[in-house]
């Protein structure tokens, strides 16, 4: 049975109560059934998991980070389609929700009455992004110089190393937005040792000399140390 004939399944992700309310709302009677509400990345994905949701709609900032749960629910449950319903408009954030699998990406000041019919859309294959987002994307994109985005780089990694598991790209992730050791170990529950493990690893399979080239690898940068 396609979503065209039933009401398309929802996971709502954020830890505002008064957003998901909102959200609840707007969707209610429009052709969804919102199957499971929760406030971090961990519960997000395990209820992808559980649920096998038509749509995952998650917060960009909620606690455990939206980009790596939509990453996480991107590997686990690929037919899924995953919007980021955010606060934020950078430019840098889209490509890194896209690059995490989303579909969509969505400012949380969307009136009541288009946020189904964008949903809906998204279901259906579309793409979604602001319109001002975007346009400021594409005049981003096209001023910065072709060094600055080395595609075949990162594609030849790809083809050459092994994946990252779930796991490594939570534990790049988390150094990406600066966490140290001690403090990516905290937030994930495991420890220090295994956090090294996990970047030792990291950096064998991207071929990397160290997890700041790592992370630059994954930010999408040039990195020098690398030739």
């Amino acid at each position: 049975m396609s979503t065209a004939d039933r009401s398309a399944t929802v996971l709502l992700a954020d830890d505002h109560d008064a957003t998901k309310a909102g959200i609840r709302l707007a969707l209610e009677g429009e052709g969804f059934e919102i199957v499971a509400e929760v406030s971090n990345a961990d519960a997000a994905v395990a209820e992808a998991v559980a649920h096998h949701p038509d749509l995952c709609l998650l917060d960009l900032y909620m606690p455990g980070g939206g980009i790596g749960a939509t990453r996480r629910i991107h590997l686990e449950v690929s037919e899924s389609k995953i919007v980021v319903l955010t606060v934020s408009a950078s430019e840098d954030d889209v490509i890194a929700a896209f690059m995490a699998g989303a579909s969509g990406y969505m400012l949380k000041d969307i009136s009541a009455e288009r946020l189904p019919a964008a949903l809906h859309a998204i279901l259906a294959g579309e793409a979604a992004v602001p319109r001002a987002v975007g346009r400021r994307l594409i005049e981003e994109l096209r001023a910065r110089p072709s060094s600055s985005w080395d595609g075949s780089r990162l594609a030849r990694r790809q083809r050459d190393r092994p994946e990252l598991t779930a796991r490594e790209w939570e534990v790049l992730q988390l150094l990406a937005e600066r966490l140290s050791t001690a403090a990516v170990g905290q937030r994930l529950g495991i420890s220090e040792i295994t956090v090294r493990r996990h970047i030792s690893s990291i950096m064998h399979k991207l071929g990397v000399p160290s997890r700041a080239s790592a992370v630059r690898l994954f930010s999408g940068q040039h990195d020098p140390e690398e030739r």
